[in-house]
């Protein structure tokens, strides 16, 4: 048995996951339903400025000698940054496309996962794991629809959110395991501020006109005053990724992450749900079955190692 494997909490990790997959799919949902409202760099910035004091307040809550700089800060700055990118690949692509579609094409993750754990962590990828690709693929071309009228090139986009998610997992398992999950969290939170801020640095800076703005305003639009209202939305996010971000540490820490991954498909039907409920927005029978056969297929690229 690997020595990472002798201290692994598999119940642990599967809560960790499905909670952390209801709290991040309800935050995206919230993102989608405010895109036309505020500019990305200003949710990034205003969303984990919320959340930093109560993040370095469970810290040293938690043991009040805890280092706020991680034991590993290089690798835990890469995969925050990684993360980030991640989210900006994510949420660029949902004013444009359906929840469920993006959250589709987001898991083929998974199969990402198995494909960097034979690259970097020394993993052998089996029939079944190339059975996995070959299925992936084919799920991914039909919610894509390539050849279709109203394909859109956004819909590319969750693929690079998962090849990003999927390489910082990888990160959290390998490189990452010996710092505190909110700690995790709170450079995740650093590292937003620092892009938002940069993204709106970028925006004030450059004044990019009209005409540019309104070809993606989720993107290129200007920072907007926030009401009441606003102050909420933002107060929800901030709880939405910290049950994700914490949830997701916690799980890829505490559990190999062949297992954690299957469970991490709960984000697919959290999604259904909340476009359902929010924007009356169901999966069309097409996308449904290319949903099914990446499920099938992340089934089988995260335990093809056991084959």
């Amino acid at each position: 048995m690997p020595a990472s494997a002798r201290h692994d909490n598999l119940k642990l990790a599967i809560g960790a996951i499905l909670f952390g997959c209801l709290g991040l799919s309800l935050g995206d949902a919230l993102i989608k339903q405010s895109s036309a409202s505020f500019v990305l760099w200003q949710i990034f910035f205003v969303r984990s400025a919320i959340l930093l004091p109560f993040l370095i307040y469970i810290v040293r809550l938690q043991d009040c000698r805890t280092p706020l700089r991680p034991l590993r800060l290089g690798w835990t700055l890469l995969r925050s940054l990684v993360l980030v990118s991640s989210w900006i690949f994510y949420f660029a692509a949902l004013p444009h496309i359906g929840l469920a579609n993006a959250a589709a094409a987001l898991y083929t993750l998974p199969i990402f996962i198995a494909l960097f754990a034979a690259l970097f962590l020394g993993e052998s990828i089996r029939g079944r794991g190339w059975l996995a690709v070959v299925l992936g693929f084919a799920g991914t071309l039909l919610i894509l629809q390539p050849e279709a009228g109203d394909f859109e090139a956004y819909a590319l986009l969750p693929i690079g959110a998962a090849i990003c998610y999927a390489a910082a997992m990888i990160l959290t398992r390998s490189h990452c395991r010996g710092e505190s999950p909110t700690l995790l969290s709170l450079w995740l939170n650093l590292a937003f501020i620092a892009v938002g801020a940069l993204g709106l640095g970028v925006l004030s800076l450059w004044s990019p006109a009209a005409e540019t703005v309104a070809l993606n305003p989720f993107l290129l639009g200007p920072w907007t005053p926030l009401e009441l209202e606003g102050w909420r939305t933002m107060a929800i996010l901030a709880a939405a990724i910290l049950v994700g971000s914490v949830g997701a540490a916690v799980a890829y820490q505490q559990g190999p992450a062949s297992i954690v991954a299957i469970f991490d498909f709960s984000y697919l039907p959290f999604a259904i749900l909340w476009g359902h409920l929010l924007f009356d927005d169901l999966p069309s029978p097409t996308v449904a079955g290319g949903m099914l056969l990446i499920v099938v297929a992340g089934t089988l690229a995260v335990r093809q190692r056991r084959g």
